[in-house]
């Protein structure tokens, strides 16, 4: 099978493609001055933006990891995931409370999926 990595560096791979399984690299908002919903919304939409270039979209997501600066966040956190997931086809997920990257970011979202 073959590997196509997307928008790789140096360090990483935005996302990687093996077979059917499209794996995402942690997806933050592009503007991160904003509160836990708009940081959520930033990184749902580059979560979109990703699977669509991989060609796949969010009904397809296999498992998803969401990264929390605070645990405080979680259910304004839900309110925009809920909004945003195909409620026809959950997956499988996963939340904790991390110490980020950097001190602006407040939520990184993983994901797997197929294509």
């Amino acid at each position: 099978m073959t590997i196509t990595r997307l928008e790789p560096n140096h360090r990483r791979s935005r996302a990687v493609i093996h077979g059917d399984t499209i794996y995402l690299a942690g997806q933050i908002a592009a503007d991160t001055a904003g509160d836990i919903t708009h940081q959520t919304r930033g990184a749902l939409a580059n979560v979109e933006a990703m699977l669509a270039k991989a060609g796949s979209d969010k009904g397809k997501i296999l498992s998803a990891t969401i990264w929390l600066k605070d645990l405080k966040d979680f259910a304004a956190m839900n309110a925009v995931w809920d909004g945003w997931i195909d409620p026809a086809n959950p997956p499988a997920r996963s939340c904790g409370e991390v110490r980020l990257a950097r001190p602006d970011l407040l939520v990184e979202i993983i994901v797997v999926a197929a294509r």
